[in-house]
Order: structure tokens, then sequence, then C-alpha cells
């Protein structure tokens, strides 16, 4: 049984493919309307006709920049008239390297995607929120952000940072009816999965307790019940998603 979403509209960042198209699947399902935010602009028409609802409204942005939010922002304002629900799954997981092979320029991509995003669309949907004196943000981290992660030390430091981000806002607003959290995933298998080499991915695996890799449909669902007026005393939290693989 679903969440009841209806009359919401809820923003996607990358969500024209992989986990994000899970998640916009779930809240269109749920009764949202939709707002996809995506760089790939062949992606989002690609999702609109899986989607097939005229709920569905699109933006070809790069979360890391300010200019190209603030105007999907805009876009999804005029159609909507309202955001209640942002989820920031927007991510690029970077060169599979040791830390001091890494470009300063990968370095910085993956910084400016996975982090300074998450800011920069925060910061353009929060106001819309405390007008309307409610709102559901929730930052799609990693487990990555938790414990040691070598070889990807752009992409655990990025995800460390929405981590604390998150804590940050959600206390910054506790006192109104907007609550910010984060998800923090093991993997899941996804199109990200094809930049890594398949010895490392068997190394993620064999890390999981309970032996496999979460599905998309179950991150969209945690993420339907956190962005729903059900969860109305959880802020600043992180809510694993790692078939046991971290505790804390």
């Amino acid at each position: 049984m679903g969440q009841d979403l209806s009359g919401q509209t809820a923003v996607v960042t990358g969500g024209s493919q992989g986990l994000g198209l899970a998640v916009a699947k779930r809240l269109l399902a749920d009764g949202a309307n939709l707002s996809l935010w995506d760089v790939e602009e062949e992606n989002l028409r690609r999702a609109v006709s899986i989607l097939g609802d005229e709920r569905v409204h699109t933006s070809v942005v790069d979360v890391s920049s300010e200019k190209l939010v603030e105007a999907a922002r805009n876009a999804t304002l005029d159609r909507f008239g309202t955001v209640s629900i942002l989820v920031n799954n927007a991510g690029v997981s970077g060169p599979h390297a040791q830390a001091w092979d890494l470009s300063l320029s990968d370095w910085q991509r993956v910084i400016d995607v996975n982090m300074t995003g998450v800011f920069l669309c925060c910061r353009a949907i929060t106001p819309t929120m405390l007008t309307t004196g409610y709102g559901r943000i929730i930052n799609i981290a990693s487990v990555a952000g938790k414990e040691a992660s070598p070889s990807i030390s752009a992409y655990a430091a990025s995800k460390a940072g929405v981590i604390g981000f998150t804590k940050t806002l959600g206390r910054e607003l506790a006192g109104t009816k907007i609550t910010v959290n984060c998800v923090t995933p093991a993997a899941i298998k996804t199109a990200i999965f094809d930049k890594w080499p398949p010895e490392y991915v068997a190394t993620l695996l064999a890390k999981i307790p309970m032996g496999r890799f979460g599905m998309p449909d179950e991150l969209a669902a945690l993420v339907a019940w956190i962005a729903s007026p059900e969860a109305s005393f959880s802020t600043g939290a992180t809510f694993d998603l790692s078939g046991g693989r971290t505790d804390f």
C-alpha cells in the first residue's frame, strides 16, 4: 500500500534513469506531480515516455550550475505553482583510483555535482517550502560517506558532505514543518556500477550480510515514506538501506 501524496509536487534530480527514475515512478504512483531534473535531455525524453503521465514535467539542468538550478526551479513553479518534495538524487561516481592518482578536475567535478549540487537545489527550493509552510527534503547519500571507501575518495567525501549538510539543514529548519533527511544505501546495482571494475563490485557484495544488492524499488519505497506527511518526527536523520552493512 502506497503513500498519499495527492496534490503535492516533487522534484527529483537525476530523475531520468536508475534510482532517480525508480523514485519518480513511485512518487507518481502515490499521487505526486513530478518535475524531473537531469543533465541528459534524451534520457529525460525517454523517462517521460516510460512514465506516460501528463503530470510529469522536465528540466535540463546541471545541478552544479547555480543559474541552471534557479532556472529549473522557476520553470517548475511556473508549471505546478509550488514544490513540497525535493529528492536530491543526481550524482556521479568519478574515477576508480587511488587518491594520489586522482586529478583535481576529477575530484572537483564529483564534489560539484554530488555535494554542491545538493546545496544549490536545497537553497533554491527551501524558500518556496518556507512560504507554504511545509516540505520534505530527501538527500541520497551513501554508506561510502560513513565508512572507509578506498579508490573512491571523491565520491566518499562528497557523500559524507551530504550527510553533514543534511544534519545541519535539518537542525536549521527544525522549527518549521519542513523535514530534511538523507538515505544512505549500500550497493544498489544501477548504471553507476558500469564505471567500476567487476572485482570492486564483488567486494561491495561481500560486505553486505544479506548477500545481495539492494533493489531500486526498495529505495523508492523508503523515499516515498520519508516524503509523506506520516514522516513528521524525523529530521536531520540518516536512513540506512544497506542489507546490514552498516548499523550506525
